[in-house]
């Protein structure tokens, strides 16, 4: 019997003894779950955020406002600059129709707008003294008929020692003075727009035509009826249009980047939906001090209809390929005058060591919707866009591979704003 309770006491013992085996190494196993009893290599760097540049947003925030995320590429946009400029017509392309003579209009017969070929007639003056020259004209023949017989009578009368020498003379001035009057007065009957040798009594014309010295458009009528113009007076400016080019006024740090040859779109201020083409042909030397720009004088090709001399244009000159940095377009927000765009902060992991040798990494970016993610708002300069992607020059150092908000930027600068109202959140 003896032996019999002292078997039943020695298996009670090692019952327990077991039990406090398996006990431990549970204890030990629910100990490296929960994180305790290790020796920490390295500590995370997540320290409470209280910097108005950091706002945290939860899981639960992120795929509801449906946040992607990207890094920076690399990619090659066409850059432009935009410049301001005006039209022009080379002054060798512009003319005014003048009368050589003052008057009266009598007739005016274009608008501004219209059209005119050079030789067109544009209106007609009426003075009294056209009539005066021509009977002048006319009258001047008789004159110098009756001079040449003089002069000729003189000579017979001189060869015979009949007649005095003065009077040879005064005969062969007042005919090479009557010939040369009669030059003058045939030169200004033809500038009148008459031919002298069709003149007669029967035919004097009271008015005289003024024509188009060139082709081109009327651009301004100075005129109207009954009005009287004098030799400066012009009755109307016309313009050709077809050699009309583009002036644009170029600042001196920007003209590096333009070259002979390079193809340039603009637009005119009254029709900004219509795109028209031009290309540098001469970069000028001077330099405007009241501007600080230089002329930079363009070539236009293809129509040209709607485009008037004096007209302002805004032009954008294309710029060599350059690799540049770029983000989506919708990852840069604007904020009091400023852009931003937003990276992740990257906390470090924490790493532990276990006596069996493992080691475990722990990131708690997704511990659980009410840890969230941090978010470090970045001032960036923005560069050319082209096809959604914004070119951009980060004020600070951003990381290699930085993940970055491409996606829901918007939001999480409101929430940002928000948070720096309302407090900060941890």
């Amino acid at each position: 019997m003896k032996n019999i309770i002292n078997k039943i006491v020695l298996y009670v013992f090692v019952l327990m003894a077991v039990f406090n085996i398996n006990a431990c190494k549970n204890n030990e196993k629910h100990s490296e779950k929960d994180g305790h009893n290790h020796n920490t290599k390295a500590e995370t760097t997540t320290k409470e955020l209280t910097e108005e540049n950091v706002t945290i947003l939860t899981n639960e925030q992120i795929k509801a406002v449906g946040i992607e995320f990207g890094t920076i590429e690399q990619k090659q946009l066409s850059a432009t600059l935009k410049v301001h400029g005006a039209l022009q017509v080379p002054n060798s392309n512009k003319a005014n129709a003048t009368s050589l003579f003052g008057g009266v209009i009598k007739s005016l017969n274009v608008e501004i707008g219209d059209f005119v070929k050079k030789g067109q007639i544009i209106s007609s003056i009426s003075n009294p003294q056209f009539i005066q020259l021509q009977e002048e004209y006319l009258g001047i023949n008789s004159r110098i008929e009756f001079a040449e017989l003089e002069l000729a009578r003189q000579r017979e009368l001189n060869d015979g020692n009949a007649g005095a020498k003065k009077n040879l003379q005064s005969a062969t001035t007042e005919l090479n003075m009557l010939r040369t009057r009669k030059s003058s007065l045939n030169q200004q009957i033809k500038m009148m727009g008459i031919n002298p040798s069709s003149l007669s009594n029967a035919n004097l014309k009271t008015t005289l035509v003024v024509i188009s010295p060139i082709n081109g458009t009327v651009s301004n009528v100075f005129v109207k009826m009954g009005s009287y113009v004098d030799v400066s007076s012009p009755i109307v400016e016309i313009v050709d249009n077809n050699a009309i080019h583009l002036d644009l006024q170029v600042y001196e740090k920007d003209i590096p980047f333009i070259k002979n040859g390079q193809k340039i779109d603009f637009v005119v201020t009254n029709n900004p939906k219509k795109t028209y083409s031009a290309v540098v042909y001469n970069i000028g030397s001077s330099f405007n001090g009241d501007t600080k720009t230089i002329a930079v004088h363009c070539k236009i090709f293809g129509k040209k209809t709607g485009l008037i001399d004096g007209m302002s244009v805004t032009a954008n000159l294309s710029l060599d390929n350059l690799l540049s940095d770029v983000l989506p377009s919708e990852a840069i927000v604007n904020a009091d005058g400023k852009n931003y765009i937003f990276l992740v902060k990257e906390l470090k992991a924490e790493t532990h060591e276990h006596t069996e040798g493992e080691v475990h990494d722990h990131s708690n970016h997704d511990n659980g919707a009410n840890k969230g993610t941090q978010f470090i708002k970045i001032e960036v300069i923005k560069g050319a866009s082209q096809l959604g992607y914004t070119a951009i020059t980060p004020i600070s150092e951003i990381p290699n591979g930085a993940h970055i908000v491409v996606k829901g930027a918007f939001f999480v600068n409101a929430k940002m704003n928000d948070t720096g109202e309302h407090g900060h959140a941890h």
